[in-house]
């Protein structure tokens, strides 16, 4: 989802921005002038990009880049004199900005978040112990009672799973309560 938290201490700078993204087809989600109001609003959003200038009422820009939630980026807009003292790790504008340096740049780190949530929906899950004792046990229960193979009776349960929408987990669930 591409949520846009913009950060000023001057909220009319921050409509501003505001502006110049909805008129170039962004959605702004929240408008601030503090960054605890801007991670407030970002702990309760599923990731996206906030807006923020170099120095808030509350914090400077690099408190709240360590305190973002990890599915959300940074993106600081100062002075060139500024940004010349701020890490290479910060996504930076200068100000004044140029409209087209800035919708590019956004659309860049809104395609960088969607290529990295990919590449960590494309991981193999990571299951405990106990999940890994549960399907294992739903697979026995399948493969005695039912005289199925182990890959059979684990195909099985995964069939069952994406039929019914659930996760692997809570099908062998389901089998166990069914036969058990």
């Amino acid at each position: 989802m591409e949520n846009i938290i913009v950060v000023f201490p001057k909220i009319e700078d921050g409509k501003g921005i505001k502006t110049l993204l909805t008129r170039n087809g962004f959605h702004v989600d929240v408008v601030c002038s503090t960054g605890a109001f801007a991670l407030e609003h970002a702990h309760s959003l599923s990731g996206g990009v906030v807006i923020s200038g170099y120095k808030l009422p509350d914090m400077l820009y690099a408190e709240l880049d360590d305190s973002l939630p990890p599915q959300f980026d940074l993106l600081l807009l100062a002075s060139q004199r500024i940004l010349e003292q701020c890490p290479d790790t910060i996504m930076s504008i200068s100000m004044p900005v140029k409209t087209v340096d800035f919708v590019n740049t956004l659309h860049m780190m809104f395609e960088a978040q969607y290529r990295r949530r990919k590449k960590q929906r494309s991981q193999p899950m990571v299951r405990n112990l106990e999940e890994r004792k549960l399907i294992d046990n739903a697979k026995a229960v399948l493969m005695e009672r039912n005289h199925m193979t182990e890959e059979e009776a684990h195909r099985y349960i995964q069939k069952c799973a994406m039929d019914s929408g659930s996760k692997l987990v809570e099908s062998a669930q389901m089998v166990l309560s069914l036969y058990i």
